[in-house]
């Protein structure tokens, strides 16, 4: 069925790491270095600004926010008063710049990295996720991993689903009681030249997949089955199941990847489309 693609934003750096809370849409516009918020009423603010391209978000249980700073390796933390200070530092295990990154309703984030530079471009590399203790504490989660990106966790906070955007598939591993990682299977592998960025989870188990090799999104069933593809004008780098009722999909756009182009022309975008099922899990 088509759907009615709605553009939200239209002059962005490069939007990434959407997340719905409870007063609206916060996202990483990396290449203008600062993280934003889209608050329900349209409003659209500022809510750090950083020294550098910033990825992925997640807040702590207490409420503070995490921020990806990607190019010195670190999980930046805002303070209540606003003061920005160091979570976590990835620098010993991440060979690429950090990336996306997931925080579980335990508090314990986990943080994918490239492996490798895209920008000069390197040869691949496998690359850790890395899992970081609500006091900042970082242990290597899982290893071999061809350029981890998106991710959700389960409802029930028992799984976690990474996108390895190089090998063009979905990955799932249990979550043990103290945030370690095993079991490690495919849970969906990607076809028609489709790879995986960013990626949410609806309430029948679905995830949506955001896909810039292919300008769509997909949601995919465990398996591979693909139910639904919406296509974008430019590339789909990621998704999330928003607004009051999860039932709205936001899907950021970009016409380049590459950050020179990114900082000076600002058009990237924000879409919405209404689907039918509500988000579940994490983020």
């Amino acid at each position: 069925m088509a759907r009615e693609i709605k553009i939200v934003i239209n002059n962005l750096s490069f939007g990434e790491a959407p997340r719905w809370r409870a007063d609206g849409l916060y996202f990483s516009d990396v290449h203008a270095d600062r993280v934003m918020v889209l608050r329900g009423d349209g409003g659209l603010e500022t809510v750090m600004s950083a020294s550098g391209p910033v990825s992925g978000l997640g807040w702590l249980p207490d409420g503070r926010l995490l921020v990806v700073s990607m190019l010195d390796k670190r999980v930046l933390r805002l303070e209540p008063d606003g003061a920005t200070t160091v979570h976590a530092d990835l620098s010993e295990l991440a060979t690429g710049p950090a990336n996306d990154m997931i925080v579980g309703p335990t508090g314990v984030a986990y943080v994918g990295n490239f492996g490798f530079s895209l920008f000069p471009p390197e040869p691949p590399k496998l690359a850790v996720l890395a899992a970081v203790a609500p006091d900042g504490h970082v242990t290597v989660a899982a290893e071999d991993l061809f350029f981890p990106n998106g991710m959700v966790i389960s409802p029930d906070g028992r799984t976690l689903i990474v996108g390895e955007s190089g090998g063009q598939c979905l990955t799932a591993f249990d979550i043990a009681d103290n945030g370690g990682l095993s079991n490690r299977t495919e849970w969906a592998a990607l076809g028609d030249g489709a790879l995986p960025d960013g990626i949410c989870l609806d309430a029948e188990g679905a995830i949506w997949v955001a896909s810039p090799s292919t300008s769509e999104v997909l949601r995919i069933r465990q398996g591979g089955e693909v139910l639904e593809r919406i296509a974008t004008d430019q590339q789909a780098i990621a998704c999330v199941l928003g607004g009051v009722d999860r039932k709205t999909l936001y899907v950021f756009t970009a016409e380049s990847t590459e950050p020179a182009f990114c900082r000076e022309h600002h058009t990237a975008r924000l879409l919405a489309i209404d689907v039918d099922v509500p988000g579940a899990g994490w983020p």
